[in-house]
């Protein structure tokens, strides 16, 4: 069995955070193929069906995002799966908005929702990243996830979740960099890479006027002084 987690908080109020990117990709995952109705489960939302000959297990922690381990943990202790047999869909600020990323093992990076689940479980489990931009400063980080994403985001998002729910069976067949291929060639290019991301509206940092001084510009050497100066043998 195959248990994708996506990582989130529950209800309406945070239904649109850029933090919940996980719980609208395994939303998204749930439409697109025949799995059955959500029931709660582990602390959880849960729904079981299949993708290709692999039997999997939606889920959606309902104990909030920094105590995801525990629902977590309790499946894979019930259906007795190990760390492999676990796929955690996640928000990443590291990552341009609208960039992937599958990653197997490693640490947090400062998500607390996987530092959760790494507690529960181990490590060793696979992630698919999502990349949600960065708002420019280690401590905007918390406010700029809780915030929804704007309304133009809709141009990546929805495409990249239904992308995402397309070619979701690869990865139940552990094809992960075959699904990540995929994903590049239906979704195109990433226009967004190395790009800055615009500050959240209430969450921008006084620019240092200093840094944001523009340098003096050189003298010109051709200017109408110039003549005089070679004249008498002046330098500049």
């Amino acid at each position: 069995m195959l248990m994708i987690v996506g990582l989130g908080n529950p209800g309406p109020k945070y239904a649109r955070n850029r933090h919940n990117i996980g719980f609208m990709a395994v939303d998204a995952v749930h439409r697109h193929h025949r799995f059955g109705p959500w029931r709660q489960r582990f602390h959880a939302d849960v729904s079981e069906g299949t993708l290709g000959d692999q039997k999997c297990l939606l889920m959606k922690p309902l104990t909030f995002m920094n105590r995801s381990g525990q629902s977590v943990g309790e499946a894979a202790t019930f259906f007795k799966l190990a760390p492999a047999d676990v796929l955690v869909i996640h928000d990443e600020v590291d990552l341009p908005p609208g960039k992937i990323r599958m990653k197997t093992g490693g640490g947090a990076g400062g998500h607390n929702g996987l530092r959760s689940i790494t507690g529960a479980i181990g490590d060793g489990y696979r992630r698919l990243r999502i990349g949600v931009g960065h708002p420019g400063a280690r401590e905007l980080v918390s406010g700029y996830v809780l915030h929804d994403f704007a309304k133009a985001e809709a141009e990546w998002i929805d495409p990249l979740l239904d992308a995402t729910a397309e070619f979701v069976p690869l990865l139940a067949e552990g094809k992960d960099s075959t699904f990540g291929n995929r994903m590049h060639e239906k979704l195109g290019p990433d226009d967004n890479a190395g790009k800055k991301q615009k500050p959240v509206s209430g969450l921008e940092k006084k620019a240092d006027s200093k840094s944001e001084a523009a340098p003096a510009p050189a003298e010109s050497k051709t200017g109408p002084f110039a003549g005089l100066k070679r004249l008498f043998g002046l330098r500049d």
